[in-house]
Parts: C-alpha cells; structure tokens; sequence
C-alpha cells in the first residue's frame, strides 16, 4: 500500500477530548476539555471557526456525530444533559433538545435502502412547500437566539431535514439505554437492543412520518423564538405608570382616590397639588413623551410579530397536524407504528386554544394602542397648562367623544386594588399587555372584559356547543405564554406515542457479557473501543471491534457476525495481535507480540487504522500508525468459526480459548517520531487521518492513500523536531466508548496562538 503522507501538525491551546471527521468534505471538529467546538480543515489544520460554550448549551462535551451529508454536527453535553445541532457554514446551534441522561456516545446513519415506494417518495415534492407560505425572518435586532431564522433567503427548516432520505442520530447513555431521532431532531424509539425488523418492515412510513415530526419540532422552536423576540420589544418603562400610581397612593395624604383625582382634572382643569406634583416633578413632559413613544414602538413590534410570524408558524403547524392525523387514519399503514389520531386531534386543538390567545393579545394592543394614544394625548395639553406654556390649537380641540373616550379609560384602568398590591407589588395595572408575556403560571392579572358578548354568552348557555369538537377551548385567564407551554406538553405526548411503540417493538439480537467489573480499578479489564462496520457489500456480514486490556498488553479482538441464507446468525470472535516488523528497534528472537494497540478504528470496509506502541520496556518507544487490512486476518474462511461465543458466559472467562492470529504489516505503516501518539481518528472516504498526542494537544494530520514525497519528508522531520519537544509521558490508557480520548491527564504545554479563522469557501 501506498505510504501516509503528513498534511499538517499543530500544537493546540487547549487539550482535544474528541476528534470527528467530516464525511463529505475535507474538515475535521475537534472538542477541547474548556467545552469549546472547532473545525479545522486538512490544509495547513487551519481553524473554520469555534463554538465557545455559554450558559444555554454548556461545556462539557460528550460526543460528536456528523450528519451524514456533512452539513450538520452534533454534539452532546453532560453538564446540560443537551443535544447541539450545529450548522457547519457558521458557529450557530440551529436545534437543540434535552436528553433524561448524559449521552456518552452518537452515531448518525442514514437509510441506504432501496424501494420503489421509497424512490416514489424520494422524487415527490413536498406539498407544504406549495400550500404554505414561506416563514418570515425573525428580526436581527432582538436576542441571538433568533439568528438562525434571520437570514431572508435561508430556510432552517429544509437544512434541519437534508435529504428527503432517512437519516436517524443515535444517541448511548452509560446506563446501557440508546435513543433513536429521526433526522437528528425527533425521538422516534428508546430501545435496549439491535433487532429492528418493524423499523425496516414500515420504512416507507417511518420516513413520512419522522418527516413530518421534524417539521412539526421546528415550527415549534420557531414559535417559540418568535415568542422570544415579543418579550424582547416589551420594555419595563412601559411599567412606568403602574410604579408612579402607586408610590403617588403610598404618599397622597387626601382620601381622594386616584381616579377621582384625573376625573378632576379631566372634567375641571384643576389638579390638586399631590398630583400637580407626580406629573410635574416626578413623570414631567419630556418623560411622558418619551413614555408614549416607548409604548407606541413596543407595541407596534409586538402586533407585527403576532401577524407576521407568531400566526405565520401556527398556521402551518396545523397544516402538518392535520396531515399527520389524515396519516393516522390509514390504520393499515400507521397503526402498527402507534400514530393515534385521538391525540392528534388534541395536539391541533391546542394550536387553535394557541392561536385564540394571539388573537386576544392583537386585541388588546390595538384596544390599548387607542386607548393610550388618546389618554397621553389629553394628559400631555394638560400638563402644558399646568406649567403655562403654549398650547398649539391642534392640541387643544378635544370633542365630547374624545373626552368621554378618556373618561371610560380612566374607569378600566385606574382604580386602585389591594389585593393586586398583595400580588405584584402594585395598585395598578394600566399596562396590559406584559400580562401575556410573562412565563408564569397564575393567572392574568387584568383579564379581558367578557361582559356583553354575545357569541360568549351564547356558547356559555349552550350545552351542546360548549363540549363540539369543532370549537377550540378558550382560557381567558391564563398569558401567551402558558397556553403556549400547555400546546407544547400536548404535541409533545402525542408524538411520544409512536417513540414508545416502535421502541417497545424492538428485541435485543445479541447480548456480549464481557466482564464483570472488580472494586479494585487496576485489576478490572475495561472495554476500549467499540465502533462498528457493517459489511454493505454483502449484507449478511458485518464486524464489531473492541480491545480488552489483558497483562498490560492491548490485542484487538473482532466479532464477525454473520447471516446466512436461512437467517441463521452465527458470531465468530478472533484476536490479533502485532508481531515485530520494526527491525531496527526490536531484535527478530524476542517475543512475537511485540506491540500493543493504543486505538483502533475501520477505515474502510476492508481496513482498520490502528495506532501501535511497542511492548517491551525501554527508553524511546515508537509509536506507528498502520493499516490492517481484514484480509490478512480471515484467510481461512473458517478461522473464527473454532470458538464460538456463548451468551451465558463472560468472554474474560475464555479470552484462553480464543484463537489469535499475529500479524506482520508489510509497507503499511509509519513511524510517528517525536509524538507519543494515542488516539487516531479516520474518515475512509476523504482518505485521510488525524493522530493526537498522549498529552492530548499535539495533532498529525495525514493523507493515507498518497505517494509520500521526499522534500516533504525532510520538512516534516524538521517542523516534528520542533514541536515535538518537551513533549509530557504517556498517561494511563484511558477507558471511555467509541470517540471519547479525554481521560488522560496533561502537564500544561506552551500554549500557540490560534490562527485566523478560515472560510470554508476554497
């Protein structure tokens, strides 16, 4: 085979925990210990762009995992028990969900089988994209989490989905549990084994419906950022009035109520001198104007995100809410998957419970916009008055309407309430809109004034259309925000449904006892690896990986699990291990396991990179990156067919039985000088590889499948010289699942400035 050729090499800032390679495109993400996410591209290991943690997400990174088409990367947060997608044109999380327990390991797949039921589906067009109006862009200028619904010409949505093909995101806790997202977004099983034959027998319309659940959790995230950015332009001066009434009634001496003191003025031109004094001194005209401007532009950006976006997304959440149920009552096809149009029809009747509450707030900031205008209007010519300054004649015209208009909101809106103060703090509560904002459970403070509506009172009184289907339930206490949280419960039970069927549904096809673990930490074998490789190619073969430590000397142990014509499955486990093929290190008579595996993983179908150290004691150990090719250890068909694995026992048990192949690489390796490599990271497809330091901060990156160069060796023996130096002793071999290479301890190196930040533009 042809030699590696080395690309790059950097000393990292911070100590690497995880490595990941794109799988389409010639990028790498890296997640450092400070809980920081970068990617880096194979030229030069120039830096993309870094994902600093922050409070929302957390630091503790977990896992990596790229979507399929390399648009996409997850990552997974312990201390947050969070799930990250992460656009890769930019750092910006563009969906994020919560998991019961810290994932420990993630794989994205996508289903590569092929039907003409599925290829039917594949080539037709979404219809939503045909009956829906696209969403609006959520404004720039409020919170950063609105970011990724802010560019115009972006559709989150689409990105979120990819390719119309099924993609799942699979996610392992430590507890031995494994979760299932469609699309990396929408939990469609929990399950506890491998064995997913209703899965594969409903593909089709698992397809359609994880689809749909994807958009249906995005709509909700957009709803829920549009609601985001409605707090966001209620401003507390708009609390203002509420605050002056009331420290004006804490310290009023008279027994004349508020109200009756702005009647006063309001049919008398005459203010006593209380309140002369909390308009003058204490609100003054300049703060009155600046009160109205405030509430005017409050306002008006909360009614244009209402119409704009808020009814925008619940419209088209009904639009799939209504199509997932006319899927739910195809029984023949979705029944079996645990889609419950009962519950669906409880998930649309809290998006129109949602959408009645939007429209009450449209009311009442149209009703409060006219009715504030008019009061400020009034109030602002009076207080001209008071402080005897010209009054412009378009001012001062007030009709008899106007005067009865202000008269009937100083009745709403000022008088005073005790048992309010007992509540909020406040007599007053003038301002009417906040109300709605607020993420609480009580009640609204001011509720909308139901008396004298007739269509309220004839459904009151009617029995028969108080309990119809056809009318959503109305809660006329309760804010935005909690009839939101109250829609959100019930999509989010009504889609679990299906999660709890399918997972239910699944068996577990294999269990392998490895073995049982001892109080005593430097006696127990620990599980190093286990990454996987399913033999496409032929479809009834596939291979498991994982390396147990047995006498401080690492062998790689593989599972074939194989599938013949009758279905019948067998298991064949076979170790390997390194015999001496470095002659001018090791003396050819000495033992044949001359080296010990320090990380593993499948490069290809046929071919597992591994990164070797040598086994015998003595100063300057060499580190080699090498290939194994699967062929040179199944030359015998039936090699591992001699011990055949029982379930009931553990395989520490028997590791004496297993057979064991020693293998010697020929021209399929490289000498890592100068670098205590430890962990390596592949992606078969880019043929390339990235190798990291024991210290966790010293990166090689190589092309595998390239001619090495002369001169380029020469550089690269002197730019390793140089770095290489100082370099920390090997930790203990750590002990995590697939990607993690985070459990070894690092003396502090030289830290070395990061580079510029690159495009991912060529």
């Amino acid at each position: 085979m042809p030699a590696f050729r080395q690309v790059g090499e950097k000393q990292l800032p911070q100590e690497v925990v995880f490595m990941s390679w794109s799988p389409k495109r010639d990028l790498i993400a890296l997640a450092n210990r400070a809980g920081e996410v970068l990617l880096h591209r194979l030229a030069n290991f120039q830096r993309v762009w870094s994902l600093p943690p922050n409070e929302n997400t957390g630091k503790e990174v977990t896992a990596l995992a790229w979507r399929p088409d390399g648009k996409i990367l997850a990552f997974g947060l312990a201390d947050t028990k969070r799930i990250i997608l992460c656009d890769v044109e930019k750092p910006e999380s563009l969906h994020s969900f919560s998991v019961d327990l810290s994932i420990t390991y993630m794989h994205w797949m996508e289903v590569t089988e092929e039907s003409s039921v599925l290829t039917s589906f594949y080539n037709a067009e979404d219809e939503s994209n045909l009956l829906l109006p696209k969403l609006p862009a959520l404004p720039k200028n409020y919170s950063t989490t609105a970011k990724i619904f802010s560019e115009e010409k972006s559709d989150e949505i689409m990105k979120l989905l990819g390719d119309v093909r099924l993609n799942a995101l699979v996610l392992g806790g430590s507890s031995g549990f494994l979760e299932i997202h469609a699309y990396g977004m929408f939990k469609i099983a929990t399950v506890n084994g491998l064995d997913t034959s209703l899965l594969s027998s409903y593909l089709p319309e698992v397809t359609r419906m994880a689809r749909k659940f994807t958009h249906i959790s995005t709509l909700l995230q957009y709803i829920k950022l549009s609601l985001t950015c409605m707090c966001e332009a209620w401003e507390e001066i708009l609390m203002q009035m509420d605050s002056r009434l009331t420290k004006f009634v804490q310290e009023k001496n008279t027994t004349t109520s508020v109200q009756d003191e702005f009647m006063q003025l309001l049919l008398w031109g005459k203010a006593s001198l209380e309140l002369q004094a909390l308009l003058m001194n204490q609100l003054t005209v300049k703060g009155l104007k600046k009160l109205g401007q405030s509430i005017e532009s409050s306002y008006s950006s909360i009614q244009k995100l209402v119409i704009s976006h808020l009814q925008s997304g619940s419209e088209a959440l009904l639009y799939h809410l209504s199509e997932l149920k006319g899927m739910a009552l195809w029984k023949q096809k979705y029944e079996s998957l645990g889609l419950d149009a009962a519950g669906i029809d409880e998930a649309i009747t809290a998006v129109g419970s949602f959408i009645l509450k939007a429209n009450e707030l449209l009311q009442v900031i149209d009703s409060s916009m006219k009715n504030f205008k008019a009061f400020f209007r009034w109030l602002y010519v009076a207080m001209l008055r008071m402080s005897e300054d010209h009054v412009l004649p378009e001012l001062n015209k007030m009709t008899q309407k106007d005067i009865t208009f202000v008269a009937d909101f100083l009745t709403e809106h000022f008088n005073e309430a005790p048992e309010l103060y007992n509540r909020k703090g406040k007599y007053f509560n003038v301002e009417r809109v906040g109300q709605y904002l607020k993420d609480e459970d009580d009640d609204l403070v001011s509720p909308p004034n139901t008396e004298g509506n007739q269509w309220f009172n004839f459904l009151k009184d009617s029995t028969h259309l108080k309990e119809s289907p056809l009318l959503f339930p109305y809660y006329p206490e309760k804010s935005l925000h909690f009839v939101k949280r109250q829609m959100e419960g019930v999509i989010d039970q009504c889609l679990q449904k299906p999660a709890d069927v399918i997972g239910k549904s699944v068996h577990q096809a294999v269990c392998m006892s490895l073995y049982k673990i001892s109080r005593s930490e430097d006696s127990t074998p620990q599980l190093f690896k286990l990454p996987f490789l399913w033999n496409d190619k032929t479809s009834n073969l596939h291979y498991v990986l994982f390396t147990m430590l047995e006498n401080s000397i690492s062998k790689i142990h593989i599972l074939r699990r194989h599938t013949d014509t009758s279905r019948s499955v067998s298991n064949g486990i076979l170790a390997v291990e390194f015999g001496n093929f470095l002659n001018n290190s090791i003396n050819e008579s000495s033992d044949s396991r001359c080296y010990s595996c320090l990380d593993a993983h499948f490069y290809d179908d046929e071919t597992v990179t591994v990164v070797l150290k040598e086994s015998v004691q003595q100063e300057g150990k060499e580190r080699v990156l090498a290939q194994l090719p699967l062929s040179s250890v199944y030359t015998d068909e039936d090699q591992d067919g001699k011990f055949i694995w029982d379930s009931m026992e553990r395989l520490d048990e028997r590791s004496g039985e297993i057979p064991t192949r020693t293998v010697f690489l020929e021209g399929q390796w490289r000498v890592l000088e100068n670098m205590k490599a430890q962990y390596v990271s592949v992606n078969g497809i880019r043929k390339v590889s990235c190798v990291l330091s024991s210290n966790l901060r010293h990166i090689r990156v190589f092309e595998m499948d390239v001619e090495d160069d002369g001169e380029v060796e020469e550089e690269e023996e002197e730019e390793t010289t140089q770095i290489a130096a100082g370099e920390p002793d090997e930790p203990n071999q750590p002990a995590d699942g697939q990607d993690n290479v985070c459990d070894a301890s690092a003396e502090e190196l030289p830290d070395e400035t990061e580079e510029h930040e690159t495009s991912l533009d060529p």
